[in-house]
């Protein structure tokens, strides 16, 4: 059921492992986009409006723990490469302890606080209601969301990236399914639509947990491992929480820029809700291959293997660009009709700006491929505080184009807003990780020279 990722040649390692991982992340976006769908074909486009104005909001809570818990995962994966079982299931008991304390707490202040966010988001008032009902039924699901995200989080840090899969696309059909009965058959609305979200992750969370906790031996804690170790706790933290922060800050520069987006009426934001949700499929790919760097870098690591480390991220980075060129000729043919899925024929400035904010983003996939390969390689390594560094300078990035220049540049700043944030954190990440590899060098000569020189005292 693992996969033991420190040997073998590193493009197959990391194909064979992302190939499952984008098929989980396409379908978890397949049951989005029904969501979008459904809601822009039925209940017309200031419902559309309500939930694509939740987007950058579901993004900065969501997003945020869904990284806590990936990060939570990378000592797990470091303790799976260096074959260090016992520590492993500590590691696994204390990740769990840590996700139902966070859920308990971001459930309750997420849920309290949906009317000041989304009135410092300027929602506009025609989309305020629908946007509401959306986003309190889906802060209300966090814990099940939290519950699935740790359990396939911890299962790809063993090396096993398709049972997620399995759950997801289990989840994926009774998400459509929910949709049509909540929303055509008993008619709840866009509150509808988040319920059948929360439904699917729900079943999707506790079916994997149970399936986690009866076929992974090696993950499986006794009771012993339950006792809190503060040194384990304070591992998990360092790295989860810099991960989760790095997610929002992130998110931030997307909520400044939604409030940007806000100014420019239903319109614009439904032709970028929909744009969103196509960049969000069409950004699978390499999304799956930055998650499959996590895990490779993390066991990797834990083996002691540096070199292997950077052969990975080498042939992680040329597919990702080998991807991003494909993505763009794509989206250059055939993106005006992708829209067509979540718009009306008949909404034709929508369309237009749904179309232009795809192809400026995918013209910079190259540069968020860089983002993904090495945020995710150093977040592997162990270096959670340089992810994180490299989110703000994107936030910042983001937020300046998003919104000084909209007076100069009107609609085109928020187009070009996330390719801008991706170059600049790349100009950060790059050097970055060069000096967490001469970091960790230094680190294992130190820990293989200690252990020569006990080595030489206990022959004496």
């Amino acid at each position: 059921m693992t996969k033991d990722m420190t040997t073998g040649s590193p493009f197959r390692c990391i194909v064979s492992f992302a190939t499952p991982v984008f098929l989980g992340m396409l379908f978890q976006q397949l049951y989005n986009m029904v969501d979008t769908m459904i809601v822009g074909k039925f209940l017309g486009l200031n419902a559309l409006a309500g939930v694509g104005a939740t987007g950058s909001l579901y993004f900065l809570v969501i997003g945020s723990c869904t990284g806590i818990c990936s990060g939570f995962a990378i000592p797990i994966a470091q303790m799976f490469g260096a074959k260090n079982d016992k520590l492993l299931k500590r590691m696994a008991a204390a990740s769990a302890v840590l996700c139902a304390a966070l859920a308990l707490i971001v459930t309750i202040v997420t849920v309290a606080a949906c009317h000041p966010m989304l009135r410092l988001m300027d929602t506009p008032v025609n989309a305020y209601g629908y946007a509401y009902n959306y986003i309190l039924v889906i802060f209300a699901g966090i814990p099940f969301t939290l519950l699935y995200n740790m359990v396939a989080s911890i299962t790809r840090s063993l090396g096993d990236s398709k049972t997620p899969v399995v759950f997801l696309v289990i989840s994926s059909v009774l998400n459509i399914l929910l949709d049509l009965l909540f929303i055509l058959v008993i008619p709840l609305g866009v509150a509808g639509a988040a319920l059948a979200t929360v439904i699917a992750q729900a079943v999707s969370g506790i079916a994997s947990f149970f399936y986690l906790i009866r076929k992974f031996d090696i993950i499986r804690p006794a009771k012993a491992d339950w006792i809190p170790t503060p040194f384990i706790y304070f591992r998990l933290c360092a790295i989860g929480f810099p991960m989760g922060l790095q997610y929002a800050i992130t998110a931030i520069g997307t909520v400044v820029i939604q409030t940007a987006v806000n100014s420019f009426g239903e319109a614009t934001i439904a032709g970028v809700t929909a744009a969103q949700k196509l960049y969000s499929l069409i950004s699978c790919p390499l999304e799956a291959i930055g998650a499959t760097m996590a895990t490779f870098a993390g066991q990797n690591i834990g083996a002691g293997k540096l070199e292997r480390v950077k052969k990975g991220l080498v042939a992680g980075t040329l597919s990702g660009w080998a991807l991003s060129v494909v993505t763009f000729v794509l989206m250059y043919f055939f993106g005006n009709r992708l829209t067509l899925l979540f718009i009306d024929a008949a909404e034709t400035l929508a369309i237009e700006q749904a179309f232009r904010y795809t192809l400026i983003c995918t013209a910079g996939f190259p540069l968020l491929t860089c983002i993904l390969t090495f945020r995710f390689t150093i977040q592997g390594m162990g270096f959670s505080t340089f992810a994180m560094l490299a989110g703000v300078l994107e936030m910042i990035a983001r937020c300046f184009v998003g919104m000084v220049l909209p007076s100069r540049l009107g609609y085109t700043s928020i187009c070009i807003s996330s390719p801008a944030a991706w170059l600049t954190a790349d100009l950060f990440l790059i050097p970055a990780f060069f000096l967490c590899m001469r970091l960790l060098k230094r680190r294992f000569a130190l820990v293989e020279h200690h252990a020569t020189l006990r080595e030489a005292t206990s022959s004496k």
